[in-house]
């Protein structure tokens, strides 16, 4: 018995993307060179794993919540204190950034872990620290090289499984189109001046595979409706948008939404990464649409039918292709 049709668009939509495509990618190109110049301009608010600092892991006599405790480390002079949650509800893993005082000195790390210990200690719930780690910037010069090489290691995936998988000019755009939501959504976090931490990389990461997996269910609708239909090219690239669009809608949403709930029950240890998610989402969706599929008809990623049609053994069965 089927309940509700699972279709936010009507399947009869017949929007004409094409007639405005030139130029709405000149405002995209616009948008991208924006978040280039904003993120030169304003740059990064890094966290501890890029910058530095202490790390001192806090055991308590019963559960505890890590809001109350950064609360605590604020009252106390610890500002932008990361608090974790690790293992049980009695463990937190407290990251401090540097304070420019005497994070060189052999016993500076101890020296804050006291600090800390005394600041989140309550009369009923007793503190116990570890002795603290300092994080020199080196480490993080090595996580902002490996989030780096992760990033180019994805886009010449793609750009290989997508070659072989359709053709080497949905393969070039479907990276730059991934590149383009990823510049979109950093240029965004450097805007709002969010703090940039491991988990906002894995978020911006994960951006890219949901934008590559959007636009490949879209290119395969591209590539069919190339082999089936008998309409000019830019009709062949309206239908399939329309064709897609309550799939794409519906993924972008669901997407959104798991990002969302993340962002409001996770705690402030997720924020960065439900946020990323979150913009990241609602960017992918709009540059599947607007962008991905309007270059397949834009100078040398112009694809026509003979591009898209199965490697044929003779010119008479290709001829007997629709």
């Amino acid at each position: 018995m089927k309940l509700f049709p699972l279709h936010i668009v009507p399947n009869d939509t017949n929007i004409d993307f094409m007639s405005h495509r030139k130029p709405v990618l000149a405002i995209m190109v616009v948008l991208l060179l924006a978040s280039f110049a904003i993120i030169g301009f304003k740059g990064f608010n890094y966290a501890l794993e890029f910058t530095g600092g202490t790390v001192v892991r806090t055991h308590f006599e019963k559960s505890v919540d890590a809001d109350t405790v950064r609360e605590r480390l604020d009252k106390a002079g610890f500002d932008n204190a990361q608090v974790q949650s690790v293992g049980g509800g009695n463990d937190l893993m407290i990251r401090l950034p540097p304070d420019g005082e005497h994070n060189n000195a052999a016993d500076a790390a101890q020296q804050v872990a006291e600090r800390v210990r005394v600041a989140v200690t309550a009369a009923d719930n007793v503190a116990t620290v570890q002795p603290g780690e300092f994080v020199g910037p080196q480490v993080g010069k090595d996580l902002a090289m490996n989030g780096i090489y992760a990033t180019l290691f994805m886009v010449i995936g793609f750009l290989i499984y997508i070659a072989a998988r359709f053709e080497w000019k949905f393969a070039i755009v479907a990276s730059v189109t991934a590149f383009f939501d990823l510049i979109l959504t950093i240029a965004y976090m450097s805007l709002v001046g969010r703090e940039f931490d491991l988990t906002v990389l894995a978020g911006m990461l994960s951006v890219m595979g949901f934008a590559i997996n959007d636009i490949i269910v879209v290119f395969d609708r591209v590539r069919e409706n190339f082999r089936s239909l008998r309409v000019e090219p830019l009709e062949v690239l309206n239908r399939s948008i329309n064709q897609t669009l309550s799939r794409t809608v519906i993924t972008a949403v669901l997407f959104f939404l798991s990002a969302l709930a993340l962002y409001l029950f996770g705690g402030e240890s997720m924020e960065g990464l439900a946020e990323t998610h979150m913009v990241g989402a609602v960017i992918v969706v709009i540059s599947s649409i607007i962008v991905a599929v309007p270059l397949l008809s834009i100078g040398p990623f112009k694809v026509t039918k003979q591009d898209l049609l199965p490697k044929a053994k003779d010119e008479e069965e290709l001829a007997r292709r629709p």
